[in-house]
């Protein structure tokens, strides 16, 4: 608890930067593997992580979690949660296998068998590190995490990309499912030196379990809400339809995902640190909240306006049908922008049951959109989809902080400066649109486009939206922290 506000300030600081190359090697990724391989090598890989994406969130039946949110971790539960969680792992690569003839069956595709089987491996690999992960967190040594996760994935995708120029298709996919956690959990072992001892079952197992279970569950509800769509496509309209749909969800995906990500591992271990002191926490929350947003909306207004160069330069000519679909779907990562920060906020609190139960009341809303959608193929399944989530968007938002003393209108004014920053650059991007779209190639019309976004846009938060104060506040935190 000493200086926490520096600590975690330095600690979100290196993880950004840790993860800034993971992001390069993805863009690198989809960018190369987007031009050797096709959609219908996308679609095989998006069938089988449809389910084994399911399996996943019970890998460590959410003892994550539970270990980061304790406010002491002896060495006897340490040890205790390892062994489950690789008797978890195994028991989900057991579970894969024995489901992979199902799941061929289901999809009609016998190429499915095999690639199931390979990726089953990848559970039992990823729970042997698992605990190792807890503790590098709990430490809020991001920076050496963020480091391991990106050199794990850049030896998948260097083994990706030899496959694919070698011809192997969708196995250079697969390869990268079970060579990432492997090289991660190895790093892992070798940061944190820590070995566990003999198994056995740790004295606060059983509560640790109860909140695990609490996470897993609303894990697993939420992980229905947003892969309903990809089930369903695969399922009715085919391998291709659904490669093509579900490269441009994850394309949009994984620039918010991974600041969420980035943000939400240091949000989420100094928040459960203050969780005791209703002010602190609160001022905590919205700091992060605001500085978070401020990053994610424009991110995902700029996915909209310029959907076509974007999937051009990075995914190629021959994804030119993924522009609607990326257009359709901004408005779905918009407001995941905006609801993902408040999982922090509840789990940090312990509210895993008020976050199962808004789950669920959610999920049947965007199910119900994406069969409406579905017979309009992916563009309807996406504009679905975008419109299910904008309408439960402000009751989740109500239900999620009330008697937090995190208050809605806070929430909403945090909103309204980054809202409004970006309102005023679209406005530039439309009056000056004559001038740059002529432009070509499109790499140079993205780069102008983003440059006069971005020109726009910073000055306006700085000047006028407020966060210059917020900024140097952090800035000068960080140099405490350093000098310290």
């Amino acid at each position: 608890m000493h200086d926490l506000k520096g600590k975690a300030v330095r600690a979100g600081i290196i993880n950004v930067g840790a993860r800034g190359f993971g992001v390069v090697v993805r863009l690198a990724s989809i960018m190369i593997l987007g031009r050797l391989l096709n959609p219908v090598d996308y679609g095989l890989v998006a069938m089988v992580m449809a389910f084994t994406g399911v399996l996943a969130l019970f890998g460590g039946f959410g003892l994550f979690q539970a270990a980061v949110q304790r406010s002491s971790l002896s060495e006897e539960e340490s040890t205790g949660l390892f062994w489950m969680n690789v008797g978890f792992g195994g028991l989900l690569t057991l579970v894969t296998i024995l489901a992979a003839p199902l799941i061929s069956r289901f999809y009609h595709e016998p190429r499915l068998l095999a690639i199931t089987d390979v990726v089953g491996a990848s559970f039992i690999v990823a729970g042997a590190g698992i605990q190792h992960n807890v503790l590098l967190q709990r430490r809020m040594m991001f920076g050496v995490k963020a480091t391991i996760e990106s050199v794990a994935l850049l030896v998948g995708t260097v083994l990706s990309i030899a496959m694919a120029v070698a011809g192997y298709g969708y196995w250079a996919l697969i390869a990268a499912t079970v060579t990432v956690p492997l090289v991660a959990t190895i790093g892992l072992w070798i940061a944190t030196g820590w070995i566990p001892g003999a198994p056995k079952i740790a004295p606060g197992s059983g509560s640790m379990l109860r909140f695990g279970f609490g996470a897993t569950m609303t894990d697993f509800v939420s992980y229905v809400a947003v892969n309903a769509d990809k089930l369903l496509i695969g399922r009715v309209l085919g391998t291709e339809a659904l490669g093509l749909y579900g490269r441009t969800f994850n394309l949009i995906n994984f620039p918010s995902e991974t600041l969420n990500m980035t943000a939400g591992e240091v949000a989420f271990a100094a928040l459960s640190r203050t969780k005791d002191e209703p002010e602190r926490f609160r001022r905590y929350f919205l700091k992060i909240y605001a500085l978070v947003v401020t990053l994610s909306v424009p991110m995902t207004i700029i996915f909209g306006l310029f959907a076509d160069d974007l999937v051009e330069v990075v995914l190629g000519p021959k994804w030119t049908a993924a522009s609607e679909i990326f257009r359709l779907l901004a408005p779905t990562f918009f407001v995941f922008a905006i609801l993902s920060p408040l999982r922090w906020l509840l789990n940090s609190l312990g509210l895993i049951r008020r976050g199962l139960i808004i789950a669920s009341v959610f999920t049947p809303l965007v199910i119900f959109a994406v069969l409406i959608g579905l017979p309009y193929g992916p563009t309807g399944v996406a504009a679905a989809y975008s419109t299910a989530m904008g309408i439960k968007l402000i009751p989740f938002m109500a239900w999620a902080v009330r008697g937090t003393g995190v208050r809605v209108r806070e929430i909403l004014a945090s909103l309204s400066r980054p809202l409004a920053a970006s309102a005023a650059a679209t406005a530039v991007i439309f009056a000056t649109h004559g001038f740059y779209a002529p432009v070509h190639p499109a790499v140079l019309r993205l780069a102008l486009e983003l440059g006069v976004f971005g020109a726009i846009y910073v000055p306006a938060m700085l000047l006028f939206g407020g966060q210059k104060a917020l900024y140097v506040d952090l800035f000068r935190t960080a140099k405490a922290a350093q000098n310290a």
